[in-house]
């Protein structure tokens, strides 16, 4: 049978809702970083972030079994690695890829799975002590967030008053309850990236498809498939902005009806790399309201 890496993803998201643990939802991007790869300095991305993050490490580091050697160290006997996956190109001349994704007149995608160890999987190497952002008191990180909001390009138009959170892409503006609303300014914070994460996807900015063919939430069929991918967007790309201001994310208690809504949406037929997929949008939202240019792995 073919390895199907959308699948590999998929289900194992899917195991990580089933015990309860929603990956996009970690507070340990505060806590630790973003993970990165310790050889290469870059961060890993995309639906990496939430693979290695729901993993509950540490520190930051991660090497494939190759460069740890390279490097001095090696993998303890017995330790089990982790799925990262990497997008790429190439033309029809070249030697065919791994996993083809797509494909145009010169160029076909391709996803290629690798897998990691993490730091504490690893001796002989000494890993370099990360700054923990979880003990910022809340006036730094709520400057933080403020900067962030402040410094993205092209930014709606915003106004406060009303009694729900919402973007409305016709007058490209967000909308947001009172600050006394919240129960502190963080969790004020933390809403707000979802909505402005909706904003990146107007036809102004980065013209996304789930953003701009979204029905609401009382679509039905595919337009539902719509919905739910743009909200899973949002939330990622929330997170992402979080943890760069220096958010906890508290690990509240999901009801079961959230989880399986999500395990339900991830099983569905039409879901064959939705959530990979959902992860690289996130990231190009969060990347563009931190007016970043991509260009890590």
């Amino acid at each position: 049978m073919k390895y199907d890496i959308y699948a590999e993803v998929t289900n194992r998201i899917i195991e990580q809702l089933e015990k309860g643990v929603i990956p996009w939802q970690s507070p340990y991007f505060s806590e630790t970083g973003f993970p990165k790869n310790f050889a290469s300095g870059k961060h890993y991305r995309g639906i990496n972030v939430f693979l290695l993050g729901s993993l509950r490490y540490t520190s930051p580091y991660f090497l494939t079994y190759k460069q740890a050697m390279e490097l001095g160290g090696h993998v303890r006997k017995g330790e089990k690695g982790s799925l990262v996956i990497k997008y790429g190109t190439y033309t029809k001349e070249d030697e065919a890829a791994p996993v083809a994704t797509g494909e145009t007149e010169s160029k076909r995608g391709y996803l290629k799975g690798y897998t990691v160890f993490h730091a504490s999987q690893i001796e002989g190497i000494e890993f370099p002590q990360t700054e923990s952002l979880a003990e910022l008191p809340p006036n730094v990180t709520c400057d933080r967030a403020r900067a962030i909001v402040a410094g993205m390009p092209k930014v709606p138009a915003m106004h406060e008053g009303t009694a729900i959170p919402c973007y409305r892409p016709g007058s490209d503006s967000v909308h947001m309850p009172e600050r006394g609303y919240f129960t502190s300014e963080e969790a004020y914070y933390s809403t707000l990236f979802h909505e402005l994460a909706h904003s990146t996807g107007h036809q102004s900015r980065l013209a996304r498809k789930s953003l701009m063919e979204n029905k609401g939430m009382d679509a039905e069929g595919e337009a539902r498939q719509v919905y739910a991918e743009e909200e899973l967007v949002a939330e990622m790309a929330a997170s992402f902005l979080s943890a760069h201001a220096g958010i906890m994310e508290a690990e509240l208690p999901n009801s079961a009806a959230y989880l399986q809504g999500w395990i339900d949406a991830l099983k569905s037929k039409d879901a064959k790399g939705w959530i990979i997929r959902a992860a690289s949008q996130a990231q190009k939202a969060a990347d563009y309201i931190l007016n970043v240019v991509e260009g890590a792995s």
